[in-house]
């Protein structure tokens, strides 16, 4: 693993963390803060799936470059 990709997955399982604390946290009462959370865990997921096809896509080309 790289010194990136151990970062992004601390970030990951810290933002993960987080929200899954919220949710345990946030009464019935509180759905507006789940949904919120909820949102926003989904949005930083696909975010992070979108970077890490960039990183993906970054070591498959320089690999290519390498082998050549």
């Amino acid at each position: 693993m790289t010194k990136q990709t151990k970062i992004l997955t601390g970030l990951l399982a810290g933002a993960a963390l987080g929200a899954v604390v919220a949710l345990v946290i946030a009464t019935d009462k509180n759905d507006e803060l789940k949904g919120k959370v909820s949102d926003w865990f989904c949005d930083l997921l696909a975010s992070s799936k979108d970077k890490l096809s960039t990183v993906g896509s970054l070591v498959k080309d320089n690999l290519a470059k390498v082998n050549a």
